[in-house]
């Protein structure tokens, strides 16, 4: 088949490739200039995708990276994997409308249009369904065929991959479903079937906000827990023990990435402003998760005052990975990024190691910062403090823990010792 997929990110690109590898011909569109020559140079910006399965996709000549509309026409299946942002903390489908109306212009009858971008309930239905019927004049359902299937990718994880990771689908009728379903059941290998589009858009928004929401009680357990004296990591181990009825998450200096910092805000907006309806657990995991950034940098603030006499202004500070979760270079929404910020607002000289991140990349982040991929600018010791954010395999944990001075340990990876505090 012919196949589109509207972006080549984080969901995009593993999706194309998988379905090169499945036999049929991709035109991955991307508007991006700099990813587009980074694609046809076969270079890969994401962790997901090697170099060697991106060059294997273009000298399969099935692989086509373009921002030419027109190379669409015709397409069987196009897929959007378009980014479903935040614009002023509200949701921002302009890229999912921009994505669909490209497709409107070049479908033909017969052809099937898949969401998969995260987004709130009645998306599919409300927004795409209208758009591709004003530019074609045709019935979706009858002439061309519409679905959603969430996309569930987890970068970084080698285990749960695009390919053996369950695939929810739904269609706007069953004709739809079935439609997608043939395409899907050639590059994965397990599809679950939703009774309807909003069911499964509901699916998804939730998974995510069950996440946000458990993280949020962690961080808050975190924070009471300092002030009892009670080591958080080593309760939430205890607590694991019980073989039922308890799932154990993990504190940290935030949630970050595309899925968990927005995806609820989706669902609790558009509860709010279609429904009147308030998800007021949802919202008050946002404020605690929003605010756990700030937490991590008063928790140093407070080390250096009382460990070293200073305050965090004019503090040398090394700042340990700057992505969202060890083991990729995604850095959306990273927490992160959020830690190193205010520490610089607040006069601290802040040097940053990641050796995932792509440094040309990185916008927003205030100078003179010293960002580096490789190990620490400086000795360890001559920091007043370093504050583990991410922990990617590279970082030697017991060179760390030898040297450096003071550690502020924002993922548990790290034993207690005098030099060390868990957050």
């Amino acid at each position: 088949m012919k196949i589109v997929v509207m972006g080549q990110g984080y969901v995009g690109l593993p999706l194309a490739v998988a379905a090169v590898d499945a036999g049929h011909t991709v035109y991955g569109f991307e508007p991006d200039e700099q990813r587009r020559e980074q694609l046809v140079q076969g270079s890969s910006y994401v962790g997901d995708v090697s170099d060697a399965e991106l060059q294997s996709a273009l000298a399969s000549a099935r692989y086509v990276p373009t921002a030419v509309e027109t190379l669409l026409v015709g397409f069987d299946v196009a897929v959007i994997t378009v980014p479903t942002p935040l614009k002023d903390r509200q949701p921002d489908l302009s890229f999912v409308r921009a994505a669909t109306r490209a497709l409107g212009r070049q479908l033909t009858q017969g052809a099937t249009v898949v969401l998969e971008s995260t987004t709130h309930p009645g998306t599919t239905r409300d927004v795409v369904v209208p758009i591709l019927e004003e530019f074609t004049g045709w019935k979706a359902g009858v002439d061309f065929h519409v679905a959603f299937s969430p996309e569930r990718i987890d970068p970084g994880n080698p285990d749960w991959t695009f390919t053996n990771t369950p695939k929810i689908l739904s269609g706007l009728t069953v004709a739809c479903r079935d439609r997608a379903a043939t395409f899907y059941d050639s590059i994965t290998q397990d599809i679950v079937l939703a009774g309807s589009l909003e069911e499964a858009e509901l699916a998804k928004v939730f998974e995510n906000t069950f996440r946000h929401v458990n993280i949020a009680l962690v961080n808050e357990l975190t924070r009471l827990a300092h002030v009892l004296g009670v080591d958080v990591w080593r309760t939430l181990d205890l607590a694991a023990t019980k073989p039922f009825g308890f799932t154990k998450f993990l504190p940290g200096p935030g949630v970050g990435g595309h899925c968990l910092p927005v995806d609820p805000v989706y669902l609790t907006h558009h509860a709010r402003t279609r429904h009147g309806h308030a998800f007021r657990l949802v919202e008050l995991a946002q404020d605690v998760n929003e605010a756990q950034p700030a937490y991590v940098v008063q928790r140093l603030q407070d080390a250096l005052n009382t460990r070293m006499h200073r305050g965090v202004y004019g503090a040398l500070i090394l700042a340990l990975g700057l992505a969202y979760k060890p083991g990729t270079s995604d850095f959306r929404e990273s927490p992160a990024a959020q830690v190193v910020s205010q520490l610089e607002a607040k006069g601290a000289h802040v040097h940053v190691t990641d050796p995932h991140v792509d440094l040309r990349a990185i916008k927003g982040l205030d100078s003179p910062l010293v960002i580096t991929n490789g190990p620490s600018p400086l000795p360890l010791g001559e920091y007043d403090a370093v504050v583990l954010l991410t922990p990617h395999t590279e970082f030697d944990l017991q060179q760390l823990a030898a040297e450096a001075t003071y550690v502020l340990d924002t993922r548990g990876v790290m034993p207690v010792a005098p030099n060390i505090e868990r957050l």
